[in-house]
């Protein structure tokens, strides 16, 4: 059950991409960030309320020792995003989704120092296609211009990939249970609760930052694609965090196949966003993801 969720996840993380750019171009970042969080914690609010008066426990109300938990995971996410969106608008679709992909990599690596998870063989082998895989984007980026060492760009993306992986590891942590040393949260308290934080902190963050820059800085162009960006980013994130709750869900196994985001994300920048050196990108992308399936046999 929890594999088949983390593939739904991985579509539906596909087209949240897909969304996230066309959003984005020739948009301020920061006004389409804060309504996707506003947004994603309006879906929510109908499970908090009832729960809070009493009428309902879908969602528990937890005490502060659990909301302070998902408040970290809050910063955790938020940081992630702000760093992720300023990249995905200034980088091309089919390097993003390439880059983000590697993210299971750094999340086994996390595992193995966190949770004493040992790596065998084909893991070990999925790691180094995915190093050779950086390299190979890297080349393909030069032919746009791109220089990986020195683009402020590829930094936020790889410190946006860095935390999502350490969130990744956080939410395992999160929903396992006591018994085996975890915090033994409800996943729909930690996504409806890390959703409002969210959205405050982005209420915050416009009111100080964007607000007093606004006529400084790229105009806010409305699209209705950025409401398409919450919708699909709920729904992943609903089937991530149910199959990370299911019994026998491994960390490594379902932040592997959620990568496989980069497929639909792939296509669409080929196709709808006609961008450049696809064969040198499909070639990467290829390494990309026979690395992500040496992780999978290697975990299963």
């Amino acid at each position: 059950m929890w594999i088949f969720l983390a593939f739904l996840s991985a579509c539906l993380l596909g087209f949240y991409d897909v969304f996230k750019k066309q959003s984005l171009q020739g948009n301020a970042v920061l006004p389409v960030l804060m309504i996707n969080t506003s947004v994603c914690a309006l879906f929510f609010l109908p499970l908090i309320v009832p729960s809070a008066c009493g009428m309902s426990m879908v969602v528990p109300c937890g005490g502060w020792h659990e909301h302070a938990l998902v408040l970290v995971k809050a910063v955790i996410v938020l940081s992630s995003w702000v760093c992720g969106y300023y990249a995905m608008k200034h980088l091309p679709l089919t390097i993003v989704g390439p880059i983000n992909a590697t993210r299971p990599v750094m999340t086994l690596v996390g595992a193995l120092f966190i949770y004493g998870e040992s790596l065998n063989l084909w893991q070990w082998a999925g790691v180094l296609l995915a190093i050779v895989s950086f390299f190979l984007l890297s080349r393909s980026g030069k032919k746009e211009g791109i220089c990986f060492s020195h683009n402020g760009w590829i930094c936020l993306l790889v410190i946006a990939a860095f935390l999502g992986a350490i969130s990744g590891l956080y939410d395992k942590y999160l929903m396992a249970p006591v018994t085996e040393g975890g915090a033994g949260l409800n996943r729909f308290f930690v996504q409806a609760w890390y959703n409002q934080y969210q959205a405050v902190m982005m209420t915050v963050v416009m009111l100080l930052i964007w607000l007093p820059q606004r006529k400084r800085t790229s105009p806010f162009k409305w699209r209705w694609s950025i409401l398409l960006i919450s919708l699909f980013l709920t729904a992943a994130d609903m089937a991530y965090f149910y199959a990370l709750s299911c019994p026998g869900a491994m960390i490594a196994v379902v932040s592997m196949v959620r990568r496989g985001s980069v497929i639909v994300s792939f296509a669409f920048g080929a196709m709808l966003m006609k961008e450049k050196n696809l064969r040198s990108k499909a070639i990467d992308l290829f390494f990309v993801l026979l690395g992500m399936i040496c992780l999978f046999i290697g975990s299963r």
